[in-house]
């Protein structure tokens, strides 16, 4: 098998979602010669797909609160962090003529709030630097270079070091199948992949027909000691939101779900209002005295019928509703994974300890977070962190 003519790269970037093409651009601001390879017809899919509803790309927030949101992986991510977090995040994307609001919560937004943008200038940057993207090359794993399956037939690369940006496994139709899990070399170094930031499968009865779809805004979450407090929506198929997002962890392990529908009153403020009922049937005296909405009325209904009658008895189950559920929602449906490539498996520089020259960021790797700028902050970190140091490598090889 023949490596093709006109790729001769110092270094080869395996991915083109944002974890790979950070890497391709430090790695050429670092002097190589740099080609990225995708299996997709264009890149970075899932980029496009995430930045439709508003692109959050960071978040400003105390750096220890920031680095917690990674939990076990915040130790080994510090460092790429430290060198790329949300204030050069924030100044890499105005640097492309995209300039950046940061809301009320701290989540910093391109003034566009699209991801398209954003990402036809990223493309140009790379395109002057000289960086080469080729599609439709899907790699196939190690003979005695890289292998690919390209559309002109098989083809074979040898560069100075490679960057591995394969991504996790939600999401397929984006790209993000998962499949480098299995390939020789690597699946042994491959932690099961399991749904992160993903909804909740309900079986709804038909009492709540008429409210699906409905947002629940301001609630506070609890599961296995976590807490969020956001917006979810009650879906046809369970419950969805950036409020329920974080707490994927502990209910993927099997945690009850507690939601506070009142959280900004306490239990004695809201059986003192429960109370006063008068002859208002329940439902309306709910609506009335607390300001529940049809939905909230109908989901304490459906996970607690029959309600009780005493007013602080039901003002502990507004304060802490149990939700039944069927778990998370299937793999491919999730936001991202956890899983994916341990860390014993690198050293510092996120290179393979047992394959040297080979390099690997962002979502391949076993780590995960909410969404809310910490998801895409650690993609582009991790990425100018293995872009980088696969050119160092390259210019000694």
């Amino acid at each position: 098998m023949e490596s093709p003519p006109h790729i001769a790269p110092d270094v080869a970037v395996i991915g083109a979602g944002p974890a790979g093409l950070m890497a391709a651009g430090a790695a050429a601001r670092s002097g190589a010669r740099v080609v990225i390879l995708d299996h997709m017809p264009s890149p970075a899919r899932k980029f496009l797909m995430a930045g439709k509803s508003g692109l959050n790309i960071t978040r400003v927030e105390d750096p220890a609160c920031f680095r917690a949101a990674y939990s076990d992986a915040a130790p080994r991510l510090a460092p790429m962090l430290d060198a790329f977090g949300p204030a050069e995040v924030t100044a890499w994307m105005e640097g492309l003529g995209q300039p950046a609001f940061t809301g009320s919560t701290g989540r910093v937004f391109p003034v566009a709030m699209k991801a398209s943008p954003l990402l036809r200038a990223w493309l140009a940057r790379l395109d002057a630097a000289g960086v080469a993207l080729h599609r439709r090359w899907r790699f196939l794993g190690w003979e005695d270079g890289l292998d690919f399956a390209t559309p002109d037939g098989p083809a074979r690369l040898s560069p100075r070091a490679t960057v591995l940006a394969l991504g996790g496994a939600s999401w397929r139709r984006l790209g993000s199948d998962g499949a480098w899990a299995g390939l020789p070399g690597l699946a042994a170094h491959a932690a099961p992949f399991a749904p992160s930031n993903a909804g909740l499968r309900v079986a709804w009865s038909a009492h709540m027909a008429p409210h699906l779809g409905q947002p629940l805004k301001a609630m506070r979450l609890t599961a296995g000691g976590i807490a969020s407090r956001g917006e979810i929506v009650l879906s046809a198929r369970g419950i969805e939101g950036g409020g329920l997002y974080p707490l994927t962890p502990a209910l993927r392990g099997g945690a009850p779900l507690w939601l506070d529908l009142k959280p900004d009153l306490t239990e004695g403020e809201i059986a003192a209002r429960l109370a006063r009922r008068g002859k208002a049937s329940l439902s309306s005296h709910l609506r009335r005295a607390l300001r529940l909405t049809p939905a909230q009325v109908a989901l304490l209904h459906e996970m607690a019928r029959p309600l009780p009658a005493g007013p602080a008895t039901l003002a502990a189950l507004i304060k802490a509703l149990p939700v039944s559920h069927d778990g998370p929602r299937p793999l491919d449906e999730a936001i991202s994974t956890a899983g994916g490539l341990r860390w014993d498996a690198l050293d510092g520089d996120l290179m393979l300890r047992d394959r040297p020259g080979t390099f690997a960021c962002g979502e391949m790797l076993d780590w995960e977070a909410p969404t809310g700028g910490y998801l895409l902050t650690a993609c582009l970190a991790t990425g100018a962190w293995a872009g980088a140091a696969a050119a160092r490598y390259a210019a000694t090889a």
